[in-house]
């Protein structure tokens, strides 16, 4: 594909663009409960290309852009043909001009992982085990289950010098649990790792399958009110979303948020109030050696003590904003946690363990959503509950946040397992 996409590009005397060429090997398993339904195996290469156009409108100097997508089975007429589209299409385009990243040929990189090594076959048979084992019960069980395992490569050039590649291996999937007795209910998991991590997967099967009962027999929503709430997983990832994205150039240049280095996003420079619970640290990974424009990427302090360390982001913004071009993040790391979990539940408290659809505002801070399923505790019983829904505010909330001592992690998280907030609104009977 480079060569066809060259050739296109000195044909049209295009002096600025961007590749990005992905080569997935793969492997599909499909379950029905404990049988194998179908297995597949795929091969899948597709060439992202960006084509930039330089001109001025104005008086002001402008480089508009163009996305189109290269695939192997495509003809080098069909090539031009894309290539020529892309750069007409981009003169339409009136960003201020920016530049793109300076690099030069480098050897491949292979991001390690304990799944380096390992077949897809071997990755899929490892994976499948860790999930059934747990399937031991007759009113409560796994429903179906996909798994997908790839090794992809990845190819990275511009026109400023860049050639780098990756290689990377990785595992992602769902299943469905479901509990027959007293009513039949069905509740959906995702799971994602980069590494060999199968004993992760069976505790969230393990407690999957013990929540989905619990689920069967909750019939009532919480009242009304405004609760202790915990929340705990991928809901405490979430959360996390909104420093990420707050601190992103992509949001900053624009002004939909005031965020800038050296800034306490949680005290007394924000609310007027001092942050009486934990003050946050945040260290954005580098899931993977190079962004998607090529930039090298490396572990960056984003929360040190609640004060913002760096902003980050793609090169565009980071040219308007005058700063270092970092790549985009997908993987956190979140260094707090004070309070044991079992502390946490010792007063009463609304601990939601599944949403229909839980969501972050990170322009307005609000987040929430339908309970599907949360244990009520009213400081001696505990309850499963169903129905209703949370709302919160975390910046007004985020100042006496607290978070746990024990620890969750997966692809993109890597922090305390939950978290605590006082006050929170409840939508309930």
């Amino acid at each position: 594909m480079r060569e066809k996409i060259l050739q296109a590009i000195r044909k049209f005397q295009i002096e600025t663009y961007l590749v990005t060429e992905k080569t997935v090997e793969g492997a599909e398993l499909y379950f029905i409960k404990k049988e194998l339904d179908m297995r597949r195996m795929k091969q899948d290469a597709v060439s992202a290309v960006t084509i930039y156009r330089d001109f001025e409108a104005d008086g002001k100097k402008m480089r508009g852009s163009a996305n189109i997508n290269i695939f192997p089975e495509m003809t080098q007429e069909e090539v031009d043909e894309a290539v020529k589209g892309a750069y007409y299409a981009a003169s339409f385009v009136k960003n201020p001009f920016f530049e793109l990243p300076k690099g030069k040929k480098e050897n491949k990189v292979q991001v390690k992982s304990t799944l380096c090594g390992k077949s897809l076959e071997e990755i899929g048979d490892a994976f499948v085990k860790a999930l059934y084992c747990v399937d031991v019960q007759e009113d409560a069980f796994i429903n179906t289950a996909e798994f997908f395992m790839e090794k992809t490569t990845t190819a990275i050039y511009n026109s400023e010098g860049i050639d780098v590649s990756y290689e990377k291996s990785s595992v992602n999937g769902e299943f469905v649990v479901q509990c027959i007795t007293p009513q039949d209910v069905e509740q959906y998991q995702e799971f994602a790792y980069d590494d060999l991590d199968t004993e992760a997967l069976t505790a969230q099967a393990k407690e999957a399958l013990e929540r989905v009962c619990d689920r069967a027999r909750a019939t009532e929503a919480p009242e009304k009110g405004n609760y202790k709430l915990l929340l705990s997983g991928k809901n405490v990832r979430t959360l996390i979303d909104f420093y990420m994205d707050r601190s992103s150039s992509g949001m900053v240049y624009p002004g939909y948020s005031n965020y800038q280095a050296g800034m306490d996003v949680q005290g007394e420079k924000v609310q007027g109030e001092k942050v009486q619970g934990e003050k946050l640290n945040i260290t954005l990974h580098a899931s993977n050696p190079y962004s998607s424009e090529g930039i090298p990427m490396k572990d960056l302090t984003l929360l040190k003590e609640g004060e913002l360390k760096a902003i980050h982001g793609n090169a565009r913004f980071a040219y308007y904003l005058g700063v270092e071009p970092t790549g985009i993040y997908s993987a956190v790391k979140l260094d707090n946690g004070t309070k044991a979990f079992e502390e946490m539940k010792k007063e009463p408290y609304l601990y939601v363990v599944s949403f229909s659809d839980f969501s972050m505002d990170s322009l307005s801070g609000y987040f929430g959503g339908e309970i599907r399923l949360a244990y009520l505790s009213d400081g001696e019983k505990v309850t499963p509950v169903t129905g209703g829904s949370v709302s919160g505010n975390l910046l007004e909330l985020q100042k006496d946040m607290a978070f746990s001592t024990e620890r969750y992690k997966d692809k993109d998280y890597d922090g305390p397992f939950a978290v605590e907030f006082h006050g929170v609104a409840v939508a309930g009977k």
